[in-house]
């Protein structure tokens, strides 16, 4: 009996919440479809599932990042503008 893959569904909540919330959404859509695909009894649909929200988790978690960076990095040179005038 194969055990059940990882569905990543709490990393998938809290990315959707701090990071980004569109491909956040689509990792907690492939957390999901990990368990039916499981229950289903297709375990390799499973693990292609769980490797598939695993790389939505993290293409949200960096794209958050870089979010977060541009927009302190314009909002210091904003800043920096209106300080000088």
């Amino acid at each position: 009996m194969p055990t059940k893959p990882d569905n990543y569904l709490v990393w998938s909540i809290l990315v959707t919440l701090f990071c980004c919330l569109p491909f956040g959404v689509v990792a907690i859509v492939k957390s999901c479809a990990v368990d039916s695909a499981f229950n289903a009894g297709n375990s390799e649909l499973a693990q292609m599932e769980s490797a598939a929200a695993k790389k939505w988790c993290w293409i949200s978690l960096i794209t958050g990042f870089i979010g977060t960076a541009l927009s302190a990095v314009f909002g210091f040179l904003l800043a920096a503008i209106g300080a000088g005038q």
